[in-house]
């Protein structure tokens, strides 16, 4: 029972198979065409007509564009159609049979090539099979991986706009026999690229004559117009950069004690010289332009080096020696008068010395000493009454003096003229006093010694503070004028390539 089931099933599978018909016509046609036909020759009916291709090409893809090397690699798709003589049938003579598909290999193509090709194989196009209706019409799409050779101009980067041409052409036929019909670039099938925002694909035919032929021979190039998309050097080269130039001006305000003014300007320096490594790596090595990147970089790094320099003025100025040279007199008229006054400057506690000189007389040297050990004892409590005051003071009445808390001293200033010293004296003892004690002479050689002290460690930092304001002064003015010339420079050098606001307001805005 299970056989005659087994059979029946195959039986009505038999049954239900249909034969298809259309193979037969299609070998038939293919041998009736190529029994005569010869790839080699050239398929027009009269040998003195042009033959004319139609030509274009579809982009895919912008791979790769190698500034170093100067190479564009792109995924295109030529497009290439032309009518062969050789290839023509009757349709109702093959019934279904409405077109042909060939191998390139068997029938005649036209020899085109892109001409500034960069590819080791030259011709990176992938064969594929030729597609032939029934009027003879050819259609050879073939797809490929181009590299071309292309003068990248660096001058404006990273804010430039490239112009690549890819230029197609016959290799061995001229212009009488192969004529050349340009058809626009189609750039639907476009994939963005993240670096480079593609513009548009013109193109153009042209004809060149050479010296060995009469003919012309035409080409057609198309240019690829691509816009450099900047967010990603603007963050992470741009900026950088920008800001590296702000921490050099913050040199200027560092403290000249803290000792790190010279550590952070070379700190500084260093990070840009990284930076311009970096830069350099992906520049092409051609001495025709400089790039706008390596210009700000070069710029940026000349005012780094002087701020360093200035940095090293500054500090020889605040730590100047007060035993050395003093203080010329057009840098005294200079800093310390007309750029203090510019930068709206003022000495530390200028207002506080003013007020205090204008209410004190100036202080005067000890000139002499006179001792008086000849009155007599009972009228002071201390054996030895020790009298210091100017030179000539024998005159003065005695009643200038102010009681002292002790009973047997009086202190107080003479006042009959300026620039006395104080006066320590016996009470009720009269200022002309013929001897002295040998020890009390010694002692006031220490004293004026040590007042001479003193006076020589104020005027030192007298000199040291005047030497000091000289290089915050400095400091201050190569501060406003760094500032200035770094604002100046980035605007100027960045925003003198010609696509700059676009750039910014497409990439960094939307």
């Amino acid at each position: 029972m299970d056989s005659l089931n087994f059979l029946l099933f195959l039986s009505v599978a038999a049954l239900s198979v249909k034969v298809s018909l259309q193979g037969p016509n299609m070998e038939r046609l293919y041998n009736d065409l190529m029994k005569a036909y010869y790839p080699m020759v050239r398929p027009v009916v009269n040998d003195s007509q042009t033959l004319t291709v139609h030509f274009g090409l579809t982009l895919m893809q912008i791979m790769d564009v190698d500034e170093k090397n100067q190479v564009l690699t792109t995924n295109m798709w030529l497009q290439l159609y032309w009518n062969d003589h050789y290839l023509q049938w009757n349709t109702s003579e093959y019934p279904g049979v409405s077109n042909l598909r060939l191998s390139e290999r068997h029938i005649w193509k036209p020899d085109i090539l892109l001409y500034n090709s960069a590819d080791e194989r030259f011709d990176a196009t992938y064969h594929t099979n030729i597609v032939v209706n029934s009027s003879g019409y050819c259609s050879y799409i073939p797809p490929g991986i181009f590299k071309s050779t292309c003068s990248i101009d660096v001058r404006w980067f990273p804010f430039d706009i490239q112009r690549c041409d890819l230029k197609f052409g016959s290799w061995t036929y001229g212009g009488w026999s192969l004529d050349l019909k340009m058809l626009p670039a189609d750039i639907t099938s476009y994939t963005p690229n993240g670096e480079w925002d593609l513009l548009e694909v013109p193109g153009r035919k042209n004809q060149r004559y050479y010296d060995c032929c009469e003919e012309p021979y035409p080409d057609v190039t198309f240019t690829l117009v691509m816009r450099r998309r900047t967010l990603y050097y603007g963050l992470n080269l741009l900026i950088p950069c920008v800001l590296i130039s702000i921490l050099a001006l913050l040199v200027f305000l560092l403290p000249a004690d803290s000792g790190e003014k010279i550590s952070l300007g070379i700190t500084v320096l260093l990070s840009l010289t990284v930076f311009m490594l970096l830069v350099a790596e992906i520049m092409p090595p051609t001495s025709d332009s400089v790039p706008l990147i390596a210009q700000y970089f070069a710029t940026t790094m000349v005012i780094v080096g002087l701020s360093v320099i200035a940095t090293v003025l500054v500090l020889q100025y605040h730590h100047h020696d007060p035993d050395g040279s003093k203080m010329p007199k057009w840098t005294r008229v200079i800093l310390l008068n007309w750029c203090a006054w510019f930068l709206r400057m003022k000495r530390p506690g200028e207002e506080r010395v003013r007020s205090a000189c204008h209410n004190k007389p100036a202080r005067s040297s000890l000139t002499s000493v006179d001792l008086n050990a000849s009155a007599p004892a009972s009228q002071s409590t201390n054996g030895n009454v020790l009298y210091v005051g100017a030179r000539g003071l024998e005159g003065i009445p005695y009643s200038t003096a102010a009681t002292s808390s002790d009973p047997g001293v009086l202190c107080g200033r003479t006042g009959a003229r300026a620039g006395e010293d104080e006066l320590l004296l016996p009470a009720g003892h009269n200022p002309s006093v013929g001897s002295v004690e040998p020890e009390l002479i010694k002692i006031l050689d220490e004293v004026r010694f040590i007042a001479k002290r003193f006076r020589n460690q104020d005027k030192d930092e007298s000199v040291c503070s005047e030497w000091k304001f000289a290089a915050s002064v400095i400091d201050r003015l190569c501060l406003v004028a760094f500032s200035l010339f770094t604002i100046l420079c980035t605007i100027g050098i960045l925003m003198s390539a010609p696509n700059f606001v676009e750039a910014i307001s497409k990439d960094f805005f939307g």
